[in-house]
């Protein structure tokens, strides 16, 4: 039998041992249930990462265009080890392609960028800048591509979609980056509780519409336009909807306006036909000159 110290002190660290654990052990959180990361830290480390990475080239002659623009939108991922240019002193991470021969003109190019972060509020998107080239790699065009918001029931139809035409029969190359102005611009999103992916849900946010910052990295996807990306940048949000005077008023301006019986004409079916019974008004007085012709008693007839 033991003595009944060690006894005792046994007992104690066997009480105290998970005590311990309890204080050391890391509590695990569903990744929806985290609090978002800083959007300001990671898109700083983004574009620290940009300025530190070594140019390749400084001109469009100095781009490989070996690789065919895709027949439908593919993914890329631009980012740290991605080829880096250095154009008029503004450093991007670029792709560049050739142009599909004997395509009908005009045609669309269809751009996606997805949101670079777990959490709305910590996000930002590639906005991609698209430059076309003739077969001497001399600019034709170069534009700015507003992005607009569109939230699909997958993956493919959800992201902040644009396009681009191609009109010109010069245009050989197609070059995409993104400029310092779009890499300082941000773009309009508007989600709700009820509005997200069925593929990624831990996406959503509270509610509300939010401006998500531009950043030098991120997926993008850039193909010839199908029907997809098509109705995604016809139907996406690109601002606020301003407000309305109303569903009924809408409806009212909107709808043909219907005779409400055969023969009528239109004029006669907007106006509104009262039941309510008249008033009773007072029968007006008698002027003086019906007093002065009436008879009275006493007056004599000539």
């Amino acid at each position: 039998m033991l003595p009944r110290k060690p006894v005792i002190a046994l007992l104690l660290l066997s009480l105290t041992l998970p005590l311990g654990a309890c204080h050391t052990a890391k509590i695990l959180v569903p990744p929806n249930l985290r609090p978002p990361e800083e959007s300001s830290t990671a898109l700083d480390q983004a574009k620290a990462a940009l300025q530190q990475a070594t140019p390749c080239c400084s001109s469009f002659a100095d781009f490989s265009f070996q690789t065919t623009l895709p027949w439908s939108p593919k993914p890329f991922e631009l980012g740290p080890g991605s080829m880096v240019a250095s154009l008029n002193g503004e450093r991007s991470y670029f792709l560049s392609f050739r142009l599909p021969a004997d395509t009908k003109l005009p045609y669309r190019v269809g751009l996606k960028s997805e949101l670079n972060g777990r959490w709305l509020r910590a996000s930002y998107l590639f906005a991609p800048t698209v430059t076309l080239l003739d077969e001497a790699f001399q600019p034709i065009s170069t534009e700015d591509v507003g992005l607009c918001e569109h939230m699909g029931w997958t993956s493919e139809s959800t992201g902040a979609f644009g396009s681009v035409k191609v009109t010109s029969k010069q245009a050989r190359y197609l070059v995409l980056y993104s400029s310092a102005k779009q890499q300082a611009g941000s773009t309009y999103w508007e989600q709700s509780p009820a509005a997200f992916s069925a593929e990624a849900p831990v996406k959503m946010a509270a509610a509300g519409n939010f401006r998500i910052p531009h950043g030098p990295d991120g997926s993008v996807w850039i193909g010839l336009m199908n029907k997809t990306y098509a109705d995604a940048v016809d139907n996406a949000i690109c601002a606020k909807a301003q407000k309305g005077e109303g569903v009924l008023n809408t409806l009212r301006t909107a709808l043909p306006v219907v005779p409400l019986w055969p023969g009528a004409s239109n004029d006669a079916s907007t106006k509104i036909i009262s039941t309510a019974p008249a008033e009773n008004k007072p029968s007006k007085a008698p002027s003086d000159d019906t007093q002065n012709t009436s008879s009275k008693p006493g007056d004599t007839i000539n």
